[in-house]
Protein backbone atom coordinates (compact mmCIF):
# COMPACT_ATOMS: atom_id res chain seq x y z
CA UNK A 1 0.00 0.00 0.00
CA UNK A 2 0.82 3.41 -0.90
CA UNK A 3 1.36 6.19 1.63
CA UNK A 4 -1.89 7.90 2.24
CA UNK A 5 -2.87 11.14 3.15
CA UNK A 6 -4.50 11.83 6.58
CA UNK A 7 -8.00 12.53 4.80
CA UNK A 8 -7.41 9.50 2.67
CA UNK A 9 -7.08 7.15 5.65
CA UNK A 10 -9.89 8.65 7.22
CA UNK A 11 -12.02 7.33 4.44
CA UNK A 12 -10.58 4.12 3.81
CA UNK A 13 -11.12 3.42 8.10
CA UNK A 14 -14.85 3.80 7.79
CA UNK A 15 -15.40 1.74 4.87
CA UNK A 16 -13.49 -0.91 6.79
CA UNK A 17 -15.90 -0.10 9.44
CA UNK A 18 -18.63 0.20 7.55
CA UNK A 19 -17.66 -3.86 6.49
CA UNK A 20 -16.99 -5.01 10.29
CA UNK A 21 -19.88 -5.33 11.33
CA UNK A 22 -21.81 -9.22 11.00
CA UNK A 23 -25.29 -8.29 10.24
CA UNK A 24 -23.87 -5.76 7.15
CA UNK A 25 -21.93 -8.85 5.93
CA UNK A 26 -24.63 -11.08 5.99
CA UNK A 27 -27.00 -8.74 4.10
CA UNK A 28 -23.74 -8.37 1.72
CA UNK A 29 -23.17 -12.10 1.08
CA UNK A 30 -27.06 -12.18 0.32
CA UNK A 31 -26.86 -9.19 -2.03
CA UNK A 32 -23.86 -10.84 -3.67
CA UNK A 33 -26.34 -13.46 -4.83
CA UNK A 34 -29.18 -11.07 -6.44
CA UNK A 35 -30.88 -7.97 -5.80
CA UNK A 36 -33.25 -7.99 -2.73
CA UNK A 37 -35.80 -5.74 -1.14
CA UNK A 38 -35.71 -4.74 2.22
CA UNK A 39 -38.21 -7.20 3.67
CA UNK A 40 -36.34 -9.88 1.57
CA UNK A 41 -33.16 -9.50 3.22
CA UNK A 42 -35.29 -8.92 6.61
CA UNK A 43 -36.76 -12.35 5.70
CA UNK A 44 -33.25 -14.01 4.55
CA UNK A 45 -30.70 -12.57 7.27
CA UNK A 46 -33.61 -13.16 10.35
CA UNK A 47 -33.21 -9.85 11.23
CA UNK A 48 -36.49 -6.93 11.14
CA UNK A 49 -37.04 -4.58 8.37
CA UNK A 50 -35.86 -1.57 10.33
CA UNK A 51 -32.43 -2.99 11.12
CA UNK A 52 -31.83 -4.03 7.39
CA UNK A 53 -32.98 -0.22 6.35
CA UNK A 54 -30.75 1.47 8.69
CA UNK A 55 -27.64 -0.47 7.49
CA UNK A 56 -28.41 -0.57 4.07
CA UNK A 57 -28.31 2.97 4.23
CA UNK A 58 -24.89 2.99 5.55
CA UNK A 59 -23.78 0.49 2.79
CA UNK A 60 -24.87 3.08 0.70
CA UNK A 61 -23.54 6.31 2.09
CA UNK A 62 -20.24 4.51 1.50
CA UNK A 63 -20.94 3.17 -2.00
CA UNK A 64 -20.62 -0.15 -1.38
CA UNK A 65 -24.67 -1.17 -2.04
CA UNK A 66 -27.16 0.62 -4.69
CA UNK A 67 -30.14 1.24 -4.82
CA UNK A 68 -33.08 1.27 -7.30
CA UNK A 69 -36.57 2.04 -6.92
CA UNK A 70 -39.18 -0.09 -9.14
CA UNK A 71 -42.85 1.19 -8.48
CA UNK A 72 -43.28 1.06 -4.73
CA UNK A 73 -40.84 -1.41 -4.41
CA UNK A 74 -37.05 -0.44 -3.72
CA UNK A 75 -34.24 -2.64 -4.70
CA UNK A 76 -30.49 -3.30 -3.40
CA UNK A 77 -27.70 -4.44 -4.96
CA UNK A 78 -23.77 -4.35 -4.69
CA UNK A 79 -22.47 -1.61 -6.23
CA UNK A 80 -18.71 -1.87 -5.39
CA UNK A 81 -16.98 -4.87 -7.51
CA UNK A 82 -14.57 -4.73 -5.42
CA UNK A 83 -16.29 -5.72 -2.40
CA UNK A 84 -16.44 -9.25 -3.56
CA UNK A 85 -12.89 -9.55 -4.25
CA UNK A 86 -12.30 -7.94 -1.11
CA UNK A 87 -14.43 -10.37 0.95
CA UNK A 88 -12.88 -13.29 -1.50
CA UNK A 89 -9.57 -11.93 -0.36
CA UNK A 90 -10.09 -11.95 3.26
CA UNK A 91 -11.88 -15.51 2.92
CA UNK A 92 -8.59 -17.04 1.32
CA UNK A 93 -6.50 -15.69 4.27
CA UNK A 94 -8.72 -16.83 6.90
CA UNK A 95 -8.93 -20.72 5.87
CA UNK A 96 -5.27 -20.56 4.94
CA UNK A 97 -4.87 -19.62 8.55
CA UNK A 98 -7.68 -22.30 9.78
CA UNK A 99 -5.62 -24.45 7.59
CA UNK A 100 -2.10 -24.02 8.76
CA UNK A 101 -3.29 -24.00 12.98
CA UNK A 102 -5.29 -27.54 12.19
CA UNK A 103 -1.94 -28.90 10.76
CA UNK A 104 -0.42 -27.84 13.85
CA UNK A 105 -3.04 -29.35 15.61
CA UNK A 106 -2.95 -32.71 13.93
CA UNK A 107 0.46 -32.41 14.59
CA UNK A 108 0.54 -32.56 18.49
CA UNK A 109 -2.18 -34.94 18.63
CA UNK A 110 0.22 -37.33 17.19
CA UNK A 111 2.55 -36.70 19.56
CA UNK A 112 0.01 -37.88 22.09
Amino acid sequence: MKPLPPEAIEQVAAYFQVLAEPTRLRLLNLLREREYNVGELAQASGTTSANVSRHLSLMTKHGIVAREERGTSVYFRVADEHVDELCDLVCGSIASRMQAAAAVHEAFKAML
